[in-house]
């Protein structure tokens, strides 16, 4: 009896843990996510702002694109918080790959070109790994 009752556990646990456990291995890499803070030539400016924000919504389209996040800062007093730009960007993607795909591709070309160019003054990119 003893060892039917561990041949059963064993069997019970193979099929709840081994799901787990693959999902905790199928993934050869990290993912990535790409975050882009803008700062407009005319900062502040609610009409430029609503113009890179609708935008970037455009980028989401793209194929690779798991996530896109975009708004305008949060102001704040604290001297750690740089509220100093106008527009943040975060999106993730499952790998390197796709980032670089996004990167060339003609929605995220055009877009950069014809809605973000015209009223940017810079922007920094950070990109780093989803662990």
């Amino acid at each position: 009896m003893r060892s039917i009752l561990c041949a059963l556990l064993v069997l019970v646990l193979s099929v709840v843990l081994t799901p787990a456990f693959a999902d905790s291995h199928a993934k050869s890499e990290p993912g990535v996510i790409h975050m882009v803070v803008v700062w407009l030539k005319e900062p502040g400016n609610a009409e430029h702002r609503q113009r890179v924000i609708a935008g970037s919504k455009k980028l989401k389209q793209i194929p690779g694109v798991l996530d896109l996040r975009v708004g305008k800062v949060v102001p704040s007093d604290r001297e750690v918080v740089d509220s100093s730009y106008d527009i943040a960007l975060y999106l993730r993607f499952a790998n390197k790959a796709d980032l670089q795909a996004y990167l060339v591709h003609p929605i995220h070309k055009n877009t950069v070109k014809e809605e973000f160019v015209p009223v940017l003054d810079h922007y920094k990119v950070f990109d780093f790994t989803d662990e």
